[in-house]
């Protein structure tokens, strides 16, 4: 059990504790973020892909893709900059979640801080797959938004505009499928009982349709129920799994509190 001297830190001590793994986190997005710029061309040709065929323009030596456009004299520079960055957040990933978790470990006990690495083993992975997700929702939120477009209009999209949609939906999907890591880590450390996570499940649906409307870059219905039913179906799941922690960690305490409360029969004392 940690001491109440180690369970306690100042303000100060916070402040520090945080300043030191957001520069960790950083560095290692920086780090990562030389890859992105290294493999620039292929990954920029892959975000395209929704809105353009950039390979194929390329080998043809076309002067356009699409409706995709740069304008000025540092929007190739800028964009590339951007790509480095998205390709840095999402490789550095596994570190930056380590980091993110490292910062709340140190008020936990030994044992709770075994059984966190649950969340270090799982919320790559999710993550991967939320972002992976995201991506797959780009070509369809892009040809319903496209089809907005008036007759005999052109939509001319900036490639900047259109980056910083594409890495809204990568990050957002990302980001929100690390929901249920959270909710099963701070039961098995536990901070929440499966009760205490499956009560309130109109508020939580609620709230995460609210989530998805509100910070989805789309305004069409059908990428916000592709985001919010992934994430209801993995909450329900994760309280789920949380019940059951909670009948096994119960039924080991009452074991427990069963034998150290018994008292062996009284056996007379020989003369």
């Amino acid at each position: 059990m940690a001491s109440s001297q180690d369970a306690r830190m100042p303000l100060l001590d916070h402040l520090r504790e945080l300043r030191k793994r957001v520069v960790r986190a950083s560095v290692a997005i920086l780090f990562a973020s030389g890859f992105g710029w290294y493999f620039y061309n292929p990954i920029i040709t892959k975000l395209a892909l929704p809105v353009c065929d950039l390979a194929a323009a390329q080998k043809s030596g076309a002067t356009h893709c699409g409706s995709l456009y740069i304008n000025g004299v540092l929007g190739p520079l800028n964009l590339q900059i951007k790509v480095s960055l998205l390709a840095g957040v999402i490789l550095s990933a596994p570190y930056w979640l380590f980091q993110l978790w490292a910062f709340i470990a140190p008020g936990l006990h030994r044992k709770e801080k075994r059984n966190s690495v649950l969340f270090l083993a799982s919320a790559t992975p999710f993550f991967a797959v939320g972002a992976t997700l995201g991506y797959l929702v780009l070509p369809v939120a892009i040809k319903v938004l496209f089809g907005f477009t008036p007759n005999s209009l052109s939509n001319l999209v900036k490639f900047d505009d259109y980056l910083d949609f594409v890495m809204r939906i990568i990050l957002l999907f990302g980001l929100a499928f690390e929901l249920p890591i959270f909710l099963v880590t701070f039961n098995l450390i536990g901070f929440l009982r499966g009760q205490t996570i499956l009560r309130p499940w109109r508020i939580w649906v609620f709230c995460i349709v609210l989530f998805t409307a509100a910070f989805t870059p789309t305004a069409d219905p059908l990428t916000m129920m592709l985001l919010a039913v992934p994430l209801i179906v993995l909450y329900f799941m994760a309280g789920g799994i949380a019940l059951l922690v909670d009948k096994r960690r119960d039924k080991r305490a009452s074991k427990i509190q069963t034998d150290s409360t018994s008292i062996d029969a009284t056996t007379p004392i020989s003369e």
